[in-house]
């Protein structure tokens, strides 16, 4: 087998400089004679007949002849040459004549060289400022139609391994069977068993699906082939379809490797039975890379692995065996994941002793692999404009409320009765929550407005990580975020807008308590609401008719109205302290969940 490199074709303007220069050359050694040969030679009797008659345009004399430039009787131009001795009486009778003495004649341009500027060079000029715009807008060039654009990294180029991921123990022990695969094929064969052909990697955005699929290529030490699923989508129908050969094309030539297709939901998409406008290249698209799933042999080593934040859009022809036969979900990451992930992303920074990663993990309860990384990075921030050389607790406690709530708001102007209203709002919360069984304790009170428009909150950390909720939990929380409106018609007899938030999530969870969870005597165990794309905020739709919308609406209505009544209860059977913390919370302005309950069972 020849594995000797190819040389690379040389580009098309190469040859056309080479006929450039053997067209200069032929016109400097073989024509140059021709401007010489083409002066008509005349006597000095008809060069003086000439000027007599006017003929003679312009004219050059020199000491033993002179050149001339005259229109013969048919009014062509000619270059004529003549023996002379010159004289004054000579220079009078040019001048006389009005001929133009002294300058130099036009000359007469060689046809060849004349053809040269008039159609090569500009040729030429085209097609070099062509090439070179085509480079500069990314090799969009006729030439390059059809080229996949992947890009490629040689094994340890990825720069990445497993033990760059934290907190997705289960996608990267599925994983690891690819890599083992790829090590040693013949473990595999020997006993007949064929790797699948494709993983698909699903989950909610910034859990490491990317990374992930790295760390597999860093981990098996093969070539990494990465493009993301718009890249398919071009404006010429057929275009995505030969970019996706090209893409299989590599791949084969360079087995055993990985093949990584990010957000393949965007060629993917299930197909209707109506083809409209560009849905038509989408389909083609499509189609060849089910073609080519089917078409190259496992056994050779070419692995697709593919991500996507919208599995349920992905045709059913894409996920069936033998195309991407393993489904690998990366979710949030629970308690533990989070402190994995917070540690392996500290390992870059300069932390101070004794931080303790559980408690940041337990305040970040939802938050994903992305999320926590810049949780710690905007710790090192806030640590280098403080003046310090490490990291500290306080610092990444800081970070996690930057990332949920926004920065402080150090210069906002807020009356004193709007921080005395947003002081009791705030207390109402945490009050009511710490009165009820099964609550998350009050970790943090605050009423520093930050930018993301909030003027206060109050930050609760549930002490384990959860999974399930019962009903009772359920309806403690709705009475909960209804706690701080409460507060304000007991107080002060009237309510503020403070409360948009907390009307939102409780409204949710009373929803879903109705539709979802089965949670409503009405309707018993009866599913009324789907949700649709689940790792992309799970908006939710109604499955019911109009009679029984109308219903779980009043049933939703029901249920909050019960759960702030009980709030109130809490509040009014608790004043005194009601008053106590919202004025020491307006001196201090931030609060602990350790001086809050200290506070509470103080006599």
């Amino acid at each position: 087998m020849n594995n000797k490199p190819k040389k690379p074709k040389k580009p098309i303007v190469f040859y056309y400089l080479i006929a450039l220069a053997v067209l200069m050359v032929l016109n400097a050694l073989v024509f140059p004679q021709y401007l010489s040969s083409s002066l008509e030679e005349v006597d000095y009797g008809t060069f003086l007949k000439m000027v007599d008659e006017g003929k003679v345009i312009s004219a050059v004399v020199e000491t033993d002849q002179v050149r001339f430039e005259a229109v013969d009787d048919d009014g062509r131009k000619h270059i004529y040459q003549s023996n002379i001795v010159a004289n004054t009486e000579l220079s009078d009778r040019l001048y006389n004549a009005g001929v133009k003495y002294g300058q130099d004649l036009p000359k007469e341009i060689n046809p060849i060289f004349s053809f040269i500027l008039s159609w090569i060079l500009p040729i030429v000029m085209l097609v070099f400022i062509g090439q070179l715009l085509s480079r500069r807008m990314g090799g969009m060039n006729a030439m390059s139609f059809g080229k996949s654009g992947a890009k490629i990294y040689a094994e340890n180029e990825t720069g990445k391994t497993f033990a760059d991921v934290a907190g997705e123990d289960e996608a990267k022990d599925a994983l690891r069977e690819i890599v083992d695969f790829l090590h040693d094929p013949k473990k595999y064969a020997d006993i007949g068993a064929a790797l699948p052909k494709g993983a698909l990697l699903v989950g909610p955005p910034g859990t490491g699906k990317t990374l992930l699929a790295k760390a597999v290529a860093g981990e098996a030490k093969v070539p990494f082939f990465s493009i993301s699923g718009s890249e398919f989508v071009e404006m010429f129908v057929g275009m995505g379809a030969a970019k996706v050969r090209d893409l299989f094309k590599q791949a084969n030539e360079k087995a055993p490797c990985i093949v990584f297709i990010d957000e393949i939901d965007t060629i993917g998409k299930k197909r209707g039975g109506i083809i409209e406008g560009g849905n038509d290249e989408r389909e083609q698209t499509l189609n060849q890379l089910l073609t080519e799933m089917d078409g190259f042999d496992a056994n050779k080593g070419v692995v697709i692995l593919a991500a996507t934040n919208r599995p349920e859009s992905l045709d059913k022809a894409l996920l069936r065996p033998g195309r991407f036969d393993r489904r690998i979900p990366v979710e949030l990451p629970d308690l533990a994941g989070r402190e994995a992930i917070l540690r392996v992303h500290a390992k870059d920074v300069k932390m101070g002793e004794n931080i303790d990663f559980n408690a940041v993990a337990r305040a970040t309860s939802g938050a994903s692999g992305a999320e926590l990384a810049n949780i710690v990075n905007e710790a090192a921030l806030r640590a280098v404009r403080m003046g310090r050389g490490e990291v500290s607790q306080e610092d990444l406690e800081e970070s996690v409320e930057v990332v949920i709530a926004g920065y402080q708001r150090k210069n906002a102007s807020i009356s004193r009765h709007e921080k005395e209203i947003v002081a009791y709002h705030e207390v109402g919360h945490a009050l009511v929550a710490a009165r009820q069984s099964n609550s998350a304790p009050v970790h943090k009170i605050t009423i520093i407005p930050r930018t993301s428009g909030a003027l206060g909150y109050t930050m609760q950390v549930e002490e384990d990580e959860r999974f399930l909720m019962s009903k009772d939990e359920a309806f403690n929380k709705i009475a909960t975020f209804t706690g701080g409106r409460a507060a304000e018609e007991l107080i002060f007899g009237s309510v503020t807008t403070g409360a948009a938030n907390d009307i939102e999530q409780a409204t949710r969870i009373a929803r879903a308590m109705v539709t979802r969870y089965g949670m409503s005597e009405e309707f018993d165990m009866t599913a009324l609401e789907t949700v649709t794309n689940q790792y992309l905020g799970g908006d939710t739709s109604l499955m019911c008719s109009a009679e029984t919308a109308a219903k779980v609406d009043a049933e939703v209505v029901a249920l909050i109205r019960k759960a702030h009544e009980k709030a109130v209860g809490i509040l009014k059977n608790d004043m005194a302290k009601l008053h106590e913390l919202a004025g020491y919370l307006l001196e201090k302005e931030t609060i602990t969940g350790e001086e809050f309950m200290r506070i509470l069972k103080s006599e």
